[in-house]
C-alpha cells in the first residue's frame, strides 16, 4: 500500500519549511553587504556571531520560494506534477509578485506561461534556443523529492517534469534531479545510520543524469575529508555563475558534511558566498528531511517572513 497523500504532503511542507527558512537566511548576506566582506576576510567557519548583523526580521524569501511555493500547490491539487498547472502556478505567483528576485531570464519566460501550452516551446527558446542551465529548477525542487521519497525512480522522472516547465536544457534537468534525489534520500535514511559524504554523494550521482552536474558532483565525492568550504568552492564553484553546474555540486558536498545541523548546515553554505538565498535554500530543504521541522533554529523560522497559508 502506498503513502497516504496526506503524509507524502507533509513531507513536502516540511521541505518547503526547511528551503524557505534557507532562502530567506542567506538572502539576508545581499542586503548587508559589510557582513558579507566579513564574511570573506574570515573564512574560518567561526561566523556565527555575525546573525545579529543581519537586520530587523522580516527575513524576505525570493523567487526560490516563491516558485517551491507552486510545486507545493499542484502537489496538493493533482498528486504529480502537473506541468500545464506547474506552468499557470509559476506565471500566477511571477505576476502578483515580480519584484522577488527572478532572473532576467524568467523575466522574459513567466508571463508567456500563462498561456495553454506554452511551456512545450517557450522554455526551449531561451538562450539562442539552447534553453536555461540555470539553478532555477534545482532551487525550488525540493518538495518533489519529499513527496515521492519512497520511490527513487518516481522522484527522477517527476524532477524532470518540473525542471522543463522553465529549463530545457539537460543540465538544467539534470540539477533539479540531483537536488530532489538528494533530498529524497536524505529522507530515506532519516532512522538509521548517516551516510558518509562520500557515500551519499555517489548514491546521488548514480541517479543523476550524465551530465556536468553528475561529474562535479564526483568530483565533491573525492574531495579529502577534511577539505574546506573555500577548498570545496574553487573545485566545485558556489553558484556565482547562477547555473546548475555551479551550485549544486557544491550544495550537495554542504548537505553531505552537516546532514544533522540545520544551522551548521545553512552557515558552512553562505560562508561560500556566491548565490547566497539558492544555495542555502536548497541546503535547507535537503537538511529539514533529515534532522526535521524541530531542527530549524525557531529564532529563524520566527525571523522569517510568513508564508502563504498552505
Amino acid at each position: 500500500m502506498g503513502t497516504p497523500s496526506q503524509d507524502r504532503l507533509a513531507r513536502a511542507q516540511c521541505a518547503l519549511e526547511g528551503l524557505s527558512v534557507g532562502d530567506a537566511f542567506g538572502e539576508r548576506f545581499f542586503r548587508h553587504k559589510t557582513v558579507l566582506v566579513r564574511l570573506w576576510l574570515r573564512g574560518d567557519g567561526n561566523i556565527r556571531d555575525l546573525e545579529d548583523q543581519l537586520g530587523s526580521p522580516p527575513w524576505h524569501w525570493t523567487d526560490d520560494t516563491a516558485m517551491a511555493i507552486s510545486i507545493v500547490n499542484v502537489l496538493r491539487e493533482c498528486e504529480k506534477i502537473d506541468q500545464e498547472k506547474l506552468a499557470y502556478e509559476f506565471a500566477i505567483q511571477y505576476t502578483a509578485e515580480p519584484r522577488r528576485g527572478y532572473g532576467p531570464a524568467m523575466h522574459r519566460l513567466l508571463p508567456q506561461l500563462r498561456r495553454s501550452k506554452a511551456w512545450q516551446s517557450a522554455p526551449s527558446g531561451l538562450f539562442s534556443n539552447q534553453g536555461s542551465f540555470g539553478n532555477g529548477a534545482a532551487m525550488r525542487v525540493a518538495p518533489v523529492g519529499a513527496y515521492f521519497a519512497d520511490d527513487l525512480d518516481a522522484v527522477v522522472e517527476q524532477a524532470r517534469r518540473s525542471a522543463i516547465v522553465t529549463h530545457a536544457h539537460p543540465e538544467g534537468v539534470a540539477g533539479a534531479i540531483a537536488a530532489a534525489v538528494a533530498t529524497a534520500i536524505v529522507w530515506q535514511v532519516r532512522e538509521s545510520a548517516k551516510p558518509t559524504p562520500q557515500e551519499f554523494l555517489d548514491r546521488v550521482s548514480s541517479l543523476t543524469p550524465e551530465s556536468e552536474v553528475a561529474s562535479k558532483i564526483r568530483l565533491g565525492r573525492d574531495l579529502k575529508p577534511e577539505a574546506t568550504i573555500q577548498e570545496a568552492v574553487a573545485t566545485l564553484g558556489n553558484g556565482s555563475q547562477v547555473t546548475g553546474q555551479d551550485t549544486v555540486p557544491f550544495v550537495l558536498w554542504s548537505a553531505a558534511h552537516h546532514l544533522d545541523n540545520y544551522e551548521e548546515a545553512l552557515w558552512a553554505t553562505v560562508s561560500g558566498l556566491g548565490d547566497m538565498d539558492t544555495t542555502c535554500a536548497i541546503v535547507g530543504g535537503i537538511v529539514v528531511m533529515y534532522i526535521g521541522l524541530d531542527g530549524i533554529p525557531d529564532r529563524w523560522r520566527q525571523n522569517r517572513e510568513i508564508l502563504p497559508a498552505q
